[in-house]
């Protein structure tokens, strides 16, 4: 045994053999200290980055993606191929052997008697030889082209021959020219830092540039050539920290962990795979499906029942993916959803926010950082009381918002800052003392444009058709003991304001559903009218901001869906899920289904729900056959054997067939088949970009 306990090569018999005596041999020194994990390897990354992605429809995975023909081409069976290639084979041996033998005369010969003469037949010439073998092989050689087109040999050798093998086996991609090297980083060579690209390269070949890295690079180099940031600074920052440099502001590279599969260059996240399915166009079957910000821009709505996999099938590959595009500057996002739904760990998030919870950090600001009372009056009430609004045409919240801002604009300029839960309680019940003190403060102050508003407030107060007391009942969900540490306006804690999205941030809220659905369902709509007034007032439009709402029953109101029309131009979008569009009001479900870009139908669907898909995605024409087969039926010996050989060659009885081709108009998938044919696990989902390209409703499998 050696010193490290394993036996000598040399067997046992060396073993015994007497060495000689002499100082002790030492091992050689390790190239690294025991357990280290070895050096990183950067041909990882560069297979990922010069892995080829080609332009493709909407929804494709473009990583690695063969485009495919768009008409689906002839399959023959395969059992009628072979069969049929066998059969020409021999009709082909037979006929060059009647030739050759005779039988059928020497007429096929004449051609050759009048172009050799005379002087070469007797005795036989070396050149008349050589010339009566050709044409016999002239002869052989058009039999066998004539027959092989009869029995499509070429098919046969492209379905089972070479070609099907090269197919098969994988291949080998050519490393790029140096010019179109993507690790190469040309643009930068070709704008005069050469310096930075070829720091940027040799980071990307030692193995420590990640996917992130380059994206947040190749970020950063955009805003160098937009002209908001200066060449200076982004090559200083590469030369010196590599690819670490323009870090996000958490510092942080990459996410604790990933469950989807991303691809930064192309933004896409893999939800699927299409279905091979008759049903979808035959380019699309057996892609994979992806979504990314050019199909987000147009919002996403996934319908589907508890358990058929909205949160972890869609929700989270979405939200991780949108995290991923926060890390590298792209994007910032915003996730609503139940406390332990499934939307990641804390540690993918910059900002965590637990309404409830009293270990929260970070609050919830209730006038979404603004400091324009008729704005966050428009705000709250769509929050409030935006759901008992009538969703018919004309129909809004402009008196609920009157009712706000009579009494926020008021406190405002008293306090300098809005009214609290409580406080706010107490205004909209027409609390004599709140009143009072805040009539006395404006007294004082001289402001006299407002004291008109408070007095036209309490004139209203107690009339029939004033909207007061429901706004107080509204936030009396809010003016709960659970509650009592959250909306703090007096400045002591750190309210979180969607006025942020300006940056590449990631943020959670988890809302307390148990036990307060109603207050829930109210800060759920809170969020959306912010993020929807947000982003639609932000300076930079280059960073796309989208919001991801992981359950909104009662969150559709007209104004949401007037907000969603308006999220495509400010390059921003929302992710929604519902259990049923019966949690919509009737009258809005065509609204919602026409504003969303992409729509989702899951399995387990109802009929009503799938009427509502299958009239926004319409009908289209196709062709319809009808075949009529008869058999045929032999009486004479002969026909009985050519029938029985027609069996053997085919698989089936010979019959007389009769095709009646017709034009057609039907649904792309109807109402029975949304409820009833869409597999577990699946979803037919159909696509549109910003740039208004369309795919049409494609059946994905979303476990694969």
């Amino acid at each position: 045994m050696d010193s490290d306990g394993t036996q000598d090569a040399r067997g046992t018999h060396a073993d015994r053999v007497p060495r000689p005596a002499g100082p002790p041999q030492v091992p050689p020194r390790p190239a690294q200290a025991p357990g280290a994990p070895p050096l990183p390897d950067g041909s990882a990354f560069l297979t990922w980055l010069r892995t080829p992605r080609p332009e493709a429809a909407p929804g494709v995975w473009r990583f690695g993606h063969r485009p495919r023909p768009e008409v689906e081409p002839e399959q023959i069976p395969a059992r009628q191929l072979i069969s049929g290639a066998f059969i020409a084979f021999l009709v082909g041996w037979l006929i060059w052997s009647l030739l050759w033998n005779g039988y059928l005369g020497g007429w096929w010969l004449l051609p050759l008697y009048a172009m050799i003469p005379d002087s070469w037949a007797e005795p036989h010439s070396f050149g008349s030889v050589v010339v009566v073998y050709a044409y016999y092989v002239a002869i052989a050689l058009g039999i066998m082209i004539g027959v092989g087109r009869l029995g499509r040999w070429s098919e046969v050798w492209r379905r089972y021959g070479v070609p099907a093998w090269r197919r098969a086996a994988p291949v080998s991609e050519r490393p790029p020219e140096p010019e179109e090297d993507p690790a190469q980083w040309n643009q930068l060579r070709a704008a005069g830092a050469a310096d930075a690209a070829e720091r940027l390269a040799t980071e990307a070949r030692s193995g420590l540039m990640r996917d992130v890295d380059h994206a947040r690079i190749a970020r950063a180099w955009q805003g160098v050539r937009s002209g908001r940031h200066s060449l200076a600074t982004f090559t200083g920052a590469v030369l010196r920290d590599g690819a670490a440099a323009c870090l996000h502001p958490s510092g942080e590279r990459d996410l604790p962990g990933r469950l989807a599969r991303h691809d930064l260059v192309t933004g896409q996240v893999r939800l699927g795979t299409t279905a091979d399915d008759p049903r979808n166009p035959y380019s699309y079957r057996g892609t994979g499906l992806a979504l990314g910000p050019e199909l987000l821009g147009t919002s996403l709505l996934a319908v589907g029942p508890a358990g058929s996999g909205k949160t972890g099938g869609v929700v989270w590959p979405l939200a991780e993916s949108l995290c991923l595009h926060a890390l590298a500057g792209r994007a910032a996002v915003v996730v609503v959803g139940g406390a332990g739904a499934g939307l990641g760990p804390v540690d993918a998030y910059d900002v965590v926010v637990r309404v409830g919870n009293p270990e929260s950090v970070y609050d919830l600001d209730l006038y979404g950082g603004t400091t324009d009372p008729d704005e966050a009056a428009a705000v709250l009430a769509e929050a409030l009381v935006g759901d008992l609004a009538d969703p018919h045409p004309g129909g809004d919240s402009r008196r609920s918002t009157t009712v706000l801002a009579q009494l926020l604009g008021p406190y405002r300029a008293v306090h300098g800052r809005f009214p609290s839960v409580p406080e706010l309680r107490q205004l909209l019940d027409g609390a004599p003392g709140p009143l009072g003190a805040l009539r006395k403060g404006l007294t004082e102050a001289g402001q006299e444009s407002l004291l008109r508003e408070l007095d036209a407030r309490e004139r209203q107060l107690g009339h029939p058709g004033d909207v007061g007391g429901v706004l107080a009942d509204r936030v009396a969900l809010l003016d709960r003991p659970a509650f009592a540490g959250f909306f703090d306006t007096s400045g002591q804690s750190r309210p979180f304001s969607l006025r942020t999205l300006d940056h590449p941030v990631r943020v959670r809220i988890d809302l307390p559903e148990r036990g307060h659905a109603d207050a829930s369902r109210i800060l759920a709509r809170l969020v959306l009218a912010q993020f929807a007034a947000s982003v639609a007032v932000r300076e930079d439009r280059s960073l796309f901001a989208c919001l991801v709402l992981d359950d909104a029953t009662g969150v559709v109101t007209p104004e949401a869906v007037r907000g969603i029309q308006r999220l495509r131009s400010a390059n921003a979008g929302v992710v929604l899920t519902l259990r049923t569009l019966d949690d919509v009001p009737r009258a809005l479900r065509s609204p919602l289904l026409g504003a969303i870009g992409c729509r989702m139908a899951l399995s387990g669907l109802t009929p009503w729900d799938g009427q509502d898909f299958a009239e926004v995605w319409g009908k289209e024409w196709t062709e319809a056959r009808d075949v009529t087969d008869r058999q045929i039926i032999a009486e004479s010996p002969a026909g009985k054997a050519v029938h029985m050989l027609r069996r053997v060659i085919t698989g089936n009885a010979p019959t007389a067939r009769a095709v009646t081709v017709r034009q057609v108009e039907r649904e792309r998938w109807s109402a029975s088949e949304l409820a009833h044919g869409v597999p577990p696990g699946h979803a037919v989902l159909s696509l549109t970009s910003v740039r208004g390209e369309h795919a049409p409703p494609l059946l994905v499998d979303l476990r694969s």
